[in-house]
């Protein structure tokens, strides 16, 4: 027998199994008005009712609706009552210019556009056929039906759920289009490593829009867990969601984490208790974080650290390492160290590394293909592998992710990972931020510089984080020059635009690394 693995089952499931069980918790007085405390019977009754909605203004199956919103209730609803019900979700960045904003939109061809009140003004100029501002004017057309009964329901697991814009760094954004299956596959292995259960509380301090909330949405919804939504973040108010709400699990970002540290700490001074010790799994991605940070996470909040490996592409779930009981004796900086790579690959995963550095990988997570980009998706997967553009190295079972491939500096004919540069000024306790980079040079070719942002209250020079540097690696890694600077140029995900760093220092010059 074949079932299609729908991500209707998940929420069938959380009603059947825990329908009067507290489902969500809302941001408190968010624009427009929450949706307060619910259980898990109104939030499907909820998803039927937007689905419903939808058949109303008469979308057809596989058809666009756009997102753009903050963390919200009402954006985990429609995570169902989209895509469960026939059509395609593209979440997206709330964080880009408008531009940006209608460019995703008119790409994705979405006729229907659910817009936060806070976002309301500056998106007033993009057209598309139906238009809402969410929030309690708008809910009695689109959440509010209690007896809704949807037209359309999605059977096969290779329909698409959504098209996930990439935050396009060097180019216009692509559209990642990831299915029933990859979603099905994805949350079920995610949930089974970080040992999810329906005694968990999770914290969405993990942007909602960033691949549907790297899917955990789906995996938390099936085992009747406990979502806490949280709008803007900020380290003291998600430490205070932690205390207030039992949190025991959230994902995030680096830079989430390090104001989580910062809160934690100022709280010590005061002799407030941290909360949490002993009872939260933080899960971190994007780039890893300095093992110093992975340290204090472990030593400082108590809070096991957590660490995957994924794009967008993939779901995002490719590797995961979590400290396995063989290290449980190992001093914690060592500890550190070994939790700072990338990790092994998840059940059903395949990694290589090719001969030029690029990691691959094959699962059942990898996206169907870029929308209306075939010739891209060409190009990501050959021969049955998905290119991540990434380049790294195996350690055994270990994949390490080195850098982005485009951002290894070649000084000397040796290759420098700008990630270990950087986990090295990271340590030095001046350092709040840092950026390496390669900038040209007669004698070396590239050499390598430092871009750093020092702690408030702090001072550091030039010189002091050189020779930093000199006496905890080899003299070649080393930055040849610092430079102190106020804030570092970022993605609206959060991601340093390396390339716009460099541009300043190969503007004339026809190649932009040697």
């Amino acid at each position: 027998m074949i079932v299609p693995l729908t991500l209707g089952d998940f929420l069938d499931r959380a009603e059947l199994v825990y329908g009067e069980r507290e489902a969500v918790v809302d941001e408190p007085n968010p624009p427009g008005g929450g949706l307060g405390r619910f259980s898990y019977a109104r939030f499907a009754e909820m998803s039927r009712s937007l689905a419903a909605a939808l058949d109303d203004l008469g979308a057809a199956p596989n058809e666009r609706v756009a997102i753009v919103s903050p963390n919200a209730a009402r954006f985990l609803i429609s995570l169902f009552g989209v895509s469960v019900y026939g059509r395609v979700l593209v979440p997206v960045n709330f964080r880009l210019n408008t531009e940006e904003i209608r460019y995703i939109v008119d790409h994705s061809g979405s006729t229907v556009l659910l817009v936060d009140p806070e976002l309301d003004e500056p998106l007033r100029d993009i057209r598309v056929k139906h238009r809402f501002v969410l929030g309690s004017g708008t809910d009695p057309q689109l959440f509010s039906r209690t007896d809704a009964k949807p037209r359309l329901r999605v059977t096969d697991e290779n329909a698409t759920v959504s098209i996930n814009y990439t935050s396009g760094t060097t180019a216009r954004p692509k559209g990642v289009q990831l299915t029933h299956r990859n979603f099905w596959l994805n949350a079920v292995t995610f949930g089974w490593h970080l040992g999810l259960s329906d005694r968990d509380v999770y914290l969405h301090t993990l942007p909602t829009f960033h691949c549907n909330g790297w899917g955990m949405p789906y995996a938390v919804t099936a085992m009747g867990a406990r979502h806490v939504v949280i709008r803007k973040i900020d380290g003291e108010e998600i430490l205070r969601r932690v205390e207030a709400e039992g949190v025991t699990l959230f994902n995030c970002a680096p830079a989430v984490i390090a104001a989580v540290l910062d809160a934690a700490a100022a709280r010590r001074q005061t002799g407030t208790a941290v909360p949490g010790r002993g009872r939260v799994r933080v899960v971190i991605a994007g780039a890893p974080p300095p093992s110093k940070t992975i340290e204090r996470i472990e030593t400082e909040l108590g809070w096991e650290f957590i660490q995957i490996y994924g794009l967008t592409e993939t779901a995002p779930l490719l590797t995961i390492n979590r400290a396995p009981a063989e290290w449980d004796g190992l001093e914690p900086g060592e500890r550190a160290r070994r939790l700072s790579r990338a990790g092994v690959p998840a059940v059903g995963v395949r990694m290589a590394v090719d001969g030029e550095g690029e990691v691959l990988a094959r699962a059942n997570h990898v996206f169907e293909g870029y929308w209306n980009q075939p010739e891209e998706t060409a190009k990501a997967i050959v021969d049955g592998w998905f290119h991540t553009g990434d380049g790294g190295y195996q350690e055994g079972a270990f994949i390490a992710i080195s850098d982005r491939k485009k951002d290894v500096i070649i000084t000397g004919g040796e290759n420098v990972s700008s990630i270990e540069v950087e986990d090295c000024l990271f340590q030095h306790e001046a350092v709040a931020e840092a950026a390496v980079i390669g900038v040209p040079d007669e004698k070396w070719g590239e050499t390598i510089k430092a871009l750093v942002v020092v702690r408030p209250g702090m001072t550091c020079t030039e010189r002091d984080l050189i020779e930093h540097c000199r006496g905890r690696m080899a003299h070649y890694k080393c930055p040849t020059s610092v430079e102190i600077r106020e804030a570092l140029v970022r993605t609206a995900t959060g991601k340093l635009q390396k390339f716009k760093l460099r541009e300043p220092y190969w503007a004339e010059r026809a190649r932009k690394v040697n």
